[in-house]
């Protein structure tokens, strides 16, 4: 797996990657239209980059570089910190990448940002997530109630030391 800054020729696997609905139902505020994702890609690009704001990039496969996912670590106020997020296309699921690029963003967290703890924000029914990141060391630290009735889980990994 690699972590690769995105380029202008990513935007549809891009794009794709938030329009299937099996991974982007777990991601923010659900599901948005093609042209709210491909404004989206394109603020990678016009704010997050040219701004310096978090480090966000393309996963890929090592062999071949297929794009495989997207993955950011970023400061957050619902847990008053940096959280990684990612979201992997179905066809990589259950291959142990999302551990890996799991694993990848807290490193960086920890060592290129000088973090002593990471943050993920989780819906409650999304149990394989949750279960991959306490499965690498993150805490339950709270739960907090949505607008929709929905609750999401905040999970904390410390540095060790």
């Amino acid at each position: 797996m690699l972590l690769e800054p995105y380029v202008p020729g990513d935007e549809e696997d891009f794009v794709a990657l938030f329009q299937d609905t099996r991974v982007s139902r777990w991601m923010g505020d659900g599901p948005s239209s093609e042209a709210e994702d491909r404004a989206l890609f394109g603020r990678v690009f016009t704010k997050v980059y040219a701004r310096g704001l978090f480090d966000v990039w393309a996963v890929r496969e090592r062999a071949g570089g297929r794009y495989v996912g997207h993955a950011e670590i970023k400061r957050t106020d619902d847990a008053d910190g940096h959280e990684i997020v990612y979201a992997l296309t179905p066809a990589a699921w259950g291959s142990g990448l999302g551990t890996e690029v799991a694993e990848a963003l807290v490193a960086h967290g920890f060592t290129a940002l000088g973090l002593t703890e990471v943050h993920a924000t989780v819906d409650a029914a999304n149990t394989a997530s949750l279960a991959l990141l306490e499965r690498i060391g993150f805490a339950h630290v709270r739960d907090i109630t949505e607008d929709d009735g929905g609750t999401t889980r905040v999970l904390t990994r410390r540095r060790a030391g």
